[in-house]
């Protein structure tokens, strides 16, 4: 606690005595849960914890997520996320659906190189549709499918906490994250099997 007290006193001297920025890295956001970051959002509110990263499937599942330290840009995830599926799956997806800030020209070309044979992004950022699909249709229903999974990780929020993690410390957030995914794809086999089954 020392330790952190120091850090606090060494950023409120260099900002209010000295007039100095301080990077977000160098700050301490919470006092008792010291792993916090600040999650910048473009025009948006910051937020404080840790970003989530998830990735669906036609199903419905959660298939698989990452917790990142820091505020990393989205469009400087893709492609670890895409390496990762591909180490997960043994082949990088097919078709992919992402959201508007991962999208870049070199994303989208490095996509297209590992095999992905469709790649859209929900903000296009000046890339034209036919660069990123074989037709305007898969577009449409990429961004469908994309539209699911945002309504998959509104659910995670509401419904399973995912919006504030009650857990202590960088460990217990990402058990936090991982227990409300296993609890929602347990939610969702449950509804698969009743769909089955009627």
């Amino acid at each position: 606690m020392i330790e952190t007290f120091d850090k606090v006193m060494e950023q409120t001297r260099r900002r209010v005595l000295e007039g100095k920025k301080v990077p977000a890295s160098g700050k301490v956001f919470s006092f008792f849960e010291v792993h916090t970051d600040i999650i910048e959002k473009g025009n948006r509110e910051n937020t404080y914890g840790h970003k989530v990263f998830v990735v669906g499937g036609d199903s419905g599942l959660i298939l698989d997520c990452m917790v990142q330290r820091g505020n990393p840009a989205d469009s400087a995830m893709f492609l670890p996320l895409l390496e990762r599926q591909k180490g997960l799956y043994g082949r990088p997806p097919r078709k992919v659906a992402a959201d508007g800030g991962f999208a870049s020209q070199e994303n989208l070309r490095v996509a297209k190189e590992k095999g992905s044979t469709d790649v859209s992004f929900s903000r296009r950022r000046g890339i034209p549709v036919l660069d990123m699909v074989r037709r305007s249709w898969v577009y449409k229903k990429l961004r469908n499918f994309r539209a699911g999974i945002v309504a998959n990780i509104s659910a995670l929020k509401r419904a399973f906490g995912l919006s504030r993690c009650t857990w202590s410390g960088w460990a217990g957030f990402k058990q936090y994250v991982r227990s409300a995914i296993v609890s929602y794809n347990l939610l969702t086999l449950a509804r698969l099997k009743i769909a089955a089954a009627v």
